[in-house]
């Protein structure tokens, strides 16, 4: 009988406190190689925080215990800088603040894929102009700095970003909130382009948007004041949703505004 292979990330009783108020109680998740999961949930829920600790960007005040495991390595109390440099990579829900002012959108690029494969600057400059144009980005992005871009431009350069690296887990808060509905379907098709290829990294997808998480991810972790509220496959909670906030975001989810989602219509 074949076995399943370890969890490539595992949180175990996780608890996260800021100023002496709880924020996470007891969270445990396992994430496995190639799988897509989505922790959803309201502003407040925890999601994000969930996010900085495995990342280690949680603020200076934050209270951790528990434990966190990537790659069967204990992580929960490192740091970024800390970190292995290419086992991490994030899509930030402001994406003003992980771009360089002062360098063009294509410099960015090139450097951050010479740096992570060691491609020649010709192989990376077409592999960058590559990656904007699958994210709807006209080719004379690569000339512009960030300060010239729209919000929802900037989020689509920082996708480019984390996806221009080998990764074993990609993280994205909230990546599709400040991008119009064509630039959502642009940027979730990609990450599941991108993590349904061979040796692909896990993807850690946070939203409040279940409509979003059906038509990308497997799974779904429902997070309600810091807590587990509901947990399943998304098919699942979509069809027998238990938890009242589950069957609220449900609701939401299969308003006549969503039908354009791919996997809105095989869940009924």
């Amino acid at each position: 009988m074949e076995t399943q292979s370890p969890p490539l990330l595992t949180v175990e009783h996780l608890t996260l406190s800021i100023n002496g108020e709880v924020k996470i109680s007891d969270l445990n998740f396992t994430l496995h190689v190639g799988e897509r999961l989505c922790l959803l949930g309201a502003s407040g829920s925890g999601k994000s925080l969930t996010a900085a600790a495995i990342l280690g960007t949680l603020p200076f005040d934050a209270t951790l215990s528990g434990s966190i495991r990537l790659l069967g390595q204990e992580i929960s109390g490192q740091r970024l800088q800390q970190r292995k440099p290419l086992a991490l990579a994030a899509i930030f829900q402001d994406p003003f603040t992980s771009l360089n002012p002062l360098t063009t959108v294509g410099k960015q690029l090139i450097m951050a894929l010479r740096a992570r494969s060691g491609m020649n600057k010709e192989h990376a400059q077409c592999c960058a102009a590559e990656l904007l144009a699958a994210l709807g980005l006209p080719p004379d992005m690569m000339k512009r700095y960030p300060g010239q871009l729209s919000g929802g431009q900037c989020q689509r350069v920082c996708a480019a970003l984390a996806l221009s690296g080998e990764k074993n887990l990609l993280i994205a808060d909230e990546p599709t909130t400040a991008l119009d509905m064509v630039s959502q379907y642009q940027l979730i098709d990609i990450l599941k382009r991108y993590t349904e290829r061979p040796a692909a990294p896990a993807l850690l997808f946070i939203t409040h948007d279940l409509s979003v998480a059906a038509s990308l991810c497997q799974r779904a972790i429902v997070l309600a004041n810091g807590k587990i509220a509901e947990h399943g496959s998304v098919t699942q909670l979509l069809r027998q949703p238990v938890h009242p906030y589950t069957q609220r975001l449900v609701a939401t989810a299969l308003r006549p505004a969503f039908s354009d989602y791919p996997a809105m219509s095989m869940a009924g």
